[in-house]
């Protein structure tokens, strides 16, 4: 999976499985040129995530979430993931997060 494809496929994961109302994902791979971890080929990345899922989380719960989301990109085209993330537009209107 190339960059731009790693960039869409944790868009719709984000979108889909936390009902995101604003994803916005960052490729930082140029910030870690030489890295160890970007030998490998897989990416850094930082997103931005507003969800009414992450309303009354504590930020630990919130990024588990995140992480749920990525499953096995985590493993297979993930290799560093910086999370920001905030309540949706509707905070009180929580569904149950995804399992």
């Amino acid at each position: 999976m190339n960059t731009e494809e790693r960039v869409a496929e944790i868009e719709k994961r984000l979108t889909e499985l936390l009902q995101a109302s604003r994803v916005e994902v960052i490729d930082e791979g140029h910030k870690h040129v030489g890295h160890e971890g970007a030998k490998d080929g897989r990416g850094h990345f930082r997103v931005n995530v507003a969800s009414p899922l992450f309303s009354g989380l504590s930020r630990i719960q919130q990024h588990r979430l995140v992480y749920k989301a990525m499953g096995d990109l985590m493993q297979s085209d993930i290799h560093a993931l910086a999370i920001e993330v905030s309540p949706g537009p509707n905070p009180g209107t929580c569904a149950q997060p995804p399992r």
